[in-house]
């Protein structure tokens, strides 16, 4: 025996191509069923939402996966294809944040190794040249004390 057709689930050709059109649902079609879906409790009742609306459990566990991360939402389809192009000023911008990083690598690099020539001087006791203290003339034997103890 046919099954009677639904008129919310046929798919029909488009006079233009004469192609079958694949189905496209509403971010409301998609919570009504889920939230059908989620209200089935007997035996049966999920196959019989499942056939009535010509959807796959797939696609259930689908949505259901996209209303779990991102809320209703998520729920929304999204345009296909690949994401628009950056405009220039974005180009820029990123360039900009790549320099800032690469500038900051190299400060820290830089200050590591002042650091380093630093406690170098301290262990082997050679006075450092043209550092911050060279205010007075000559450090005296109170500066040299304090640089060891840091």
């Amino acid at each position: 025996m046919p099954k009677p057709k639904n008129r919310q689930t046929e798919v029909v050709a488009s006079p233009d191509d004469d192609r079958r059109q694949r189905r496209r649902f509403s971010a409301a079609d998609k919570e009504r069923i889920l939230r059908e879906a989620d209200g089935c409790t007997e035996r049966g009742q999920l196959g019989e939402l499942l056939r009535r609306e010509g959807i796959y459990s797939s696609q259930l566990s689908t949505w259901r996966a996209q209303r779990d991360q991102e809320g209703l939402a998520g729920l929304s389809g999204k345009r296909p294809g690949p994401k628009p192009a950056k405009d220039a000023k974005d180009r820029e911008i990123e360039k900009r944040d790549r320099r800032i990083a690469q500038l900051e690598k190299e400060l820290r690099i830089s200050k590591a190794l002042i650091e380093l020539q630093e406690k170098a001087h301290e262990i082997l006791g050679i006075a450092l040249p043209g550092t911050e203290d060279a205010d007075s003339a000559s450090p005296t034997s109170s500066d040299s004390a304090r640089r060891r103890s840091r």
